[in-house]
């Protein structure tokens, strides 16, 4: 019997993303679900908890200043939410 899939989706003001590039001290370079770049950091509460490759999906909350170039990751999903928020059309855009 197959367990349901739990999937965190987007609040107001959080959006999906890609990880394209490591940039060093916690920081990503994340290609959002709007189209746009954004350079995102891993809060201090998270920074040990919260391990993060290249090509992982990613959550975004976008800043209040800035919100169009920078954000904060506030949660990475695994293989197997990915391929459902895939599967459902959520991820076409990236």
């Amino acid at each position: 019997m197959d367990e349901p899939i739990r999937v965190r989706m987007p609040r107001e003001g959080e959006l999906f993303g890609v990880v394209d590039q490591l940039l060093g001290g916690a920081r990503f370079k994340v290609k959002c679900s709007d189209g746009k770049e954004r350079i995102c950091r891993v809060p201090g509460k998270l920074r040990r908890r919260l391990w993060i490759k290249q090509g992982n999906v990613v959550l975004v909350k976008k800043w209040d200043l800035q919100g169009d170039e920078r954000g904060d990751i506030v949660y990475r999903y695994n293989k197997t939410q990915t391929e459902y928020l895939r599967s459902k059309g959520f991820l076409n855009n990236l």
